[in-house]
């Protein structure tokens, strides 16, 4: 049997997870003094909370190659292969904490994937490998076809405030001032692994319209699924949704962006998810 394996940072929930068969490993967040299991011991509203009522930046930390040691062992001792797709290795250990842990194992039916994203970019990756299994394709096959189909997955997002990013230290103290006075949203994605700003707006109607422009500018498989995300609030993502379906996108559901990325960008960001042709 064929199994799935993700972290946190692919933003399913527990029960998500339970209902689909996967594994879950969990990335850890340190607000403060408190340390949390992510997804186990903090909600997504919950986490949000916590970061907008404390002026420490979240710490978030892979989880540890025994969290992956004793998934890998019970998947062993059935005789199943295991299909792991995780954070970017360019954003966290998680990867390198997975790989430690199988060499620790040795079971060759384990498969590493470096995702190269986050968030829901993992949860297409997970649900289309999910179908592929159930159609019977065998694990080398699957993991050809999410190495081949991780640069096409594509988000693109708008940050409605500079307060996050300057506190990560990707603007500075005084851009970030000047940006807040002008209503300045930047647009981010992931981009090779990373967080990466590719353009900045002012005011949140723009936003939204260069928003249209680059999803405009890709071809979109519509094999796979449009999710609208968000981070905290849902009049800015409502605000987006109206706009994109005037253009004549359908997206499947709105889903929330959880701690690896929204430590980043805050409340109130919003944007998509989806896969390139």
């Amino acid at each position: 049997m064929i199994r799935i394996l993700v972290d946190t940072s692919s933003d399913y929930t527990v029960e998500e997870i339970q209902a689909k068969g996967m594994e879950l490993a969990p990335l850890h967040i340190t607000i403060g003094e408190s340390d949390y299991r992510d997804a186990y011991d903090l909600s997504k509203d919950k986490f949000y909370e916590l970061l907008t009522s404390n002026e420490e930046v979240p710490k978030t930390s892979q989880p540890t190659p025994q969290d992956f040691v004793d998934i890998f062992e019970a998947v062993e001792e059935k005789g199943d292969e295991l299909i792991c797709i995780l954070l970017s290795s360019k954003l966290s250990g998680t990867f390198q904490s997975a790989t430690l842990a199988k060499n620790i194992v040795e079971y060759d039916k384990i498969h590493l994937v470096d995702s190269l994203g986050a968030t829901h970019m993992i949860r297409i990756m997970a649900d289309h490998a999910q179908e592929l299994a159930a159609a019977g394709k065998s694990a080398a096959e699957i993991v050809a076809v999410l190495e081949e189909m991780k640069s096409k997955i594509k988000v693109l997002a708008v940050v409605d405030t500079l307060e996050y990013l300057c506190k990560g230290g990707r603007v500075s103290k005084t851009t970030a001032a000047i940006g807040e006075m002008a209503k300045v949203k930047p647009m981010i994605t992931v981009s090779e692994g990373e967080v990466a700003v590719i353009g900045k707006s002012l005011g949140k109607n723009k936003a939204i319209g260069n928003l249209l422009k680059a999803l405009e500018e890709c071809e979109v498989d519509d094999r796979f699924p449009i999710y609208s995300v968000s981070t905290l609030g849902e009049e800015n993502c409502e605000a987006f949704e109206t706009r994109l379906t005037a253009a004549g996108y359908q997206f499947k559901e709105r889903v929330q962006i959880g701690a690896t990325i929204g430590t980043h960008v805050g409340p109130g960001a919003f944007g998509m998810i989806f896969v390139e042709k």
